[in-house]
């Protein structure tokens, strides 16, 4: 029974605790003995099986007394990059090693609100910078899955959440939160199998979690469905004072209306998408999810969204400019790590807590984003790269006016193995071309899981939806959950 309890989604688990089929202890446990025999996925940096125990008793006792709340019964995985009050929050970095924050991030604690447990907090790309889950401190995440090549060749999990993905898909967890700010929950969604939304800009609080970049990025759920995501961002979403990019808006009932009866709505396919020399697999994929949207009653066009090739370099232009701006904090004055050699002064200590804190991706983006930024180069790279996100911003609204979802894929490739790209950061960065996108437009996305190519790798289908619209990029996403009927697991090997 205890195993079978790991399988359950998030709506089984809270509908079954709900009925009394189970109680919020057994399910506790359950998770908390699976991420404790996990440790060779390397998922969590942190193990929290107290705080999932505590919110189950109390979850229990809600049941007893009537007073159950949303996620009653529901323990979950927390991205290491949400501050969690009393629990050490690290954003995977050497320079926030020890850092136990006194508050709680908007996002946690609106969870913890509505019931949820937390199993642990979750490895990530350091600073959230990463494709690959390789830039972590503490190590790289492992994926679950593998090729079906007779080989047992390590998988990235994707990135930046990519802790994240990886417990979700090896049941170590029923849902998880990730951040996205060119494509980190939805490229790891695509990468294990799983489903990811990030939603509009500022519909979730960025209040509490550590930022790279300020403009870009987007808390939003991971999990096994579609159900499941609306069921988590439901309770992550809403205004929050406390955050200037905040959307005061009521947050809708993202459950209740999902549908998957799409007649009267319109697909567009962006022909930018079809790039050269993609992996047939994919496009395979792609053409099997028109198919499907157009079973469930959808219309499809083609669109043009002619900015596109340069979404990738905007991106790599605003994203490290922004990082170079809020890690100036990390300086080993107020808190995180300080390095202090001999008879150093100020600066000295700048340096040598940056030298050790800071991993080579994260030093490489504070350099390109500082570089970008000064005097002579201002002008010529980053206010450029800004009218090129406003033209790309354009270009969705252009395209929304003839459809109402855009269908693409989620990566240009399934899991890559550990270390075959590390050498070359623009080989890594190119895994974000069909992300980056819907991120520099803030436009609500989702990745689902749609077909396994043919190393029986998971492939996922992305759905980009116009600003506020998640109920239609959850209601085309479960049109293709539905019909591409996608069940498979990795197998256990850990």
């Amino acid at each position: 029974m205890m195993t079978d309890l790991t399988n359950l989604t998030v709506a089984q688990i809270r509908d079954g605790h709900r009925a009394g089929d189970f109680s919020a202890v057994e399910v506790a446990e359950a998770f908390n003995a699976n991420v404790a025999g996990a440790k060779a996925l390397n998922a969590f940096i942190v193990e929290t099986p107290d705080h999932a125990i505590a919110a189950a008793k109390a979850a229990d006792a809600d049941r007893a007394a009537g007073t159950l709340k949303p996620l009653s019964g529901v323990p979950i995985g927390m991205k290491d990059l949400f501050c969690t009050n009393g629990v050490q929050t690290t954003a995977a970095s050497h320079m926030l090693e020890g850092f136990v924050p006194r508050y709680e991030s908007t996002v946690s604690q609106k969870l913890w609100d509505a019931g949820a447990g937390m199993l642990g907090k979750l490895n990530l790309d350091q600073f959230a910078m990463g494709s690959s889950n390789e830039t972590s401190y503490f190590g790289n995440v492992i994926s679950p899955w593998r090729r079906k090549d007779g080989g047992n060749a390590a998988l990235a999990p994707g990135g930046s959440s990519g802790g994240s993905s990886s417990a979700i898909a090896a049941r170590l967890c029923p849902a998880a939160t990730g951040t996205d700010t060119g494509g980190s929950i939805r490229q790891p969604a695509a990468f294990t199998g799983i489903s990811g939304i990030k939603p509009t800009y500022g519909r979730c609080s960025r209040w509490g979690i550590v930022a790279f970049a300020s403009s870009l990025d987007q808390a939003g759920p991971m999990a096994r469905d579609v159900r499941d995501c609306a069921i988590m961002l439901e309770n992550m979403a809403g205004f929050d004072p406390k955050d200037a990019t905040s959307l005061n808006l009521p947050v809708p009932n993202w459950e209740a209306a999902l549908s998957s009866d799409l007649k009267g709505k319109t697909v567009g396919i962006p022909k930018e998408y079809r790039l050269d020399g993609i992996d047939p697999d994919i496009d395979a994929m792609w053409d099997a999810g028109i198919a499907m949207l157009k079973d469930a009653g959808a219309n499809v066009v083609e669109i043009s969204l002619p900015h596109t090739k340069y979404a990738l370099p905007a991106y790599y232009i605003i994203a490290p400019a922004e990082a170079s701006s809020n890690l100036a904090r990390y300086d080993g004055v107020r808190y995180g790590l300080r390095d202090l050699p001999q008879g150093a002064g100020l600066q000295d200590m700048y340096a040598a807590t940056r030298a050790d804190g800071f991993g080579p991706e994260v030093k490489r983006r504070i350099m390109i984003g500082t570089y970008v930024l000064s005097a002579g180069f201002y002008d010529a790279y980053y206010t450029q790269a800004q009218k090129v996100r406003t033209l790309i911003a354009r270009d969705f609204e252009q395209a929304f006016a003839s459809c109402d979802v855009i269908l693409a894929p989620t990566a240009p490739s399934a899991a890559f193995g550990l270390g075959e790209k590390m050498a070359d950061p623009l080989a890594m960065y190119l895994n974000d071309v069909f992300a980056v996108p819907a991120s520099l437009a803030g436009l609500p996305a989702m990745s689902v899981p749609a077909a396994l190519n043919r190393e029986g790798l998971p492939l996922g289908l992305q759905i980009i939806g116009k600003a506020f619209d998640e109920q239609g990029v959850l209601n085309a996403g479960l049109a293709i959950e539905e019909r591409a009927g996608f069940t498979a697991r990795a197998e256990k090997w850990w």
